[in-house]
């Protein structure tokens, strides 16, 4: 089975209208099944560098949310270990090692802010979307009593 790309989308949006909060947007990039993977978060002074923790949800299609790592760097129990988060500065990075299909989903971080009393504020969400593979393709040749050999293409959708 040929390995396909994952096209990652980087999407950011405010919890509210009323936050004064800078998210910075990373641009779009493309990863193969197996690779390495991160996704980074960066706010301002007030935000992550203010010691405010972050965290990471996991969102499968049609599903909740789920927390994969808190406190910038812990895994919850059951979360594999190809799940990894860190912050530097005013970034947080999740990084996911070995991309695997089940991988396909929205990825979210959360932080607080100190300017409005530590409420949440940060939020930046990247989908991770598996390319499907071509259709498969099956030859055929048949011999055919009166018109000889016939070859063709069958393509199943």
């Amino acid at each position: 089975m040929a390995w396909s790309p994952l096209l990652l989308t980087l999407l950011a949006h405010f919890t509210a209208s009323w936050a004064q909060a800078v998210l910075t947007p990373l641009p779009s990039v493309s990863a193969a099944l197996g690779q390495t993977v991160t996704i980074s978060c960066t706010g301002n002074s007030t935000q992550i560098s203010s010691g405010y923790a972050v965290q990471w949800y996991q969102q499968l299609p049609g599903k909740s949310p789920e927390t994969i790592i808190y406190g910038d760097s812990n895994r919850p129990s059951g979360v594999p270990d190809r799940f990894s988060g860190f912050s530097s500065g005013n970034s947080a990075t999740l990084a996911i090692t070995g991309l695997q299909d089940e991988d396909e989903a929205d990825y979210y971080c959360q932080s607080l802010d100190d300017n409005l009393n530590g409420h949440t504020v940060l939020w930046a969400r990247e989908e991770v979307k598996h390319k499907p593979a071509l259709p498969p393709e099956m030859n055929f040749a048949l011999q055919h009593p009166l018109f000889g050999q016939f070859s063709f293409t069958l393509c199943l959708v």
